[in-house]
């Protein structure tokens, strides 16, 4: 959980990686794709064999929950992956959300309360804080371009005319 550009999604994708490196299979996705890949199924009427394929990854990384609301159908089938998952495989979940604000991604106390027991029942939470990485990158390059001399100006036919 933090502040986007703080590193959730490349701690995740670090363990992911370490999991598949220890032969454990992997599968990786945003909280609103999975939703939408849910919906869809489920519209074609393939949603229980997504549903089954889900449930026999062994690392389920759903990144960047909390950054779109869902609607209340994609919420429950955003629920039932984590329930049919509670206790039988390794989920692991990135938000820039505090649990208690979940609420407003979900819809629905309730159905955000039930979820929030089950993956926070075996949980290790890692809090990332500080500026963010990709801010702080922006604003070193800034400063670097501001402390370099000023390039010579060239004329039209290619001469240096600084001097």
């Amino acid at each position: 959980m933090g502040p986007s550009g703080t590193g959730k999604t490349h701690v995740a994708l670090a363990l992911g990686l370490a999991a598949c490196q220890k032969g454990f299979s992997v599968a990786f996705t945003t909280a609103a794709a999975l939703v939408h890949e849910l919906m869809e199924a489920r519209d074609e009427r393939r949603l229980r064999a997504l549903q089954k394929h889900l449930n026999t990854v062994k690392l389920l990384i759903v990144d960047e929950l909390g950054y779109v609301p869902f609607t209340a159908v994609g919420s429950e089938l955003l629920f039932e992956v984590f329930s049919q998952r509670y206790e039988r495989g390794a989920t692991l979940v990135t938000s820039n959300l505090p649990f208690d604000e979940w609420t407003s991604v979900f819809g629905s106390e309730r159905l955000t309360g039930a979820l929030l027991d089950r993956l926070t029942h075996h949980v290790h939470i890692l809090e990332m804080n500080g500026e963010s990485y990709r801010l702080a990158t922006a604003k070193k390059a800034q400063r670097r371009n501001r402390d370099l001399p000023d390039a010579p100006a060239i004329d039209k036919g290619g001469a240096d005319t600084t001097n």
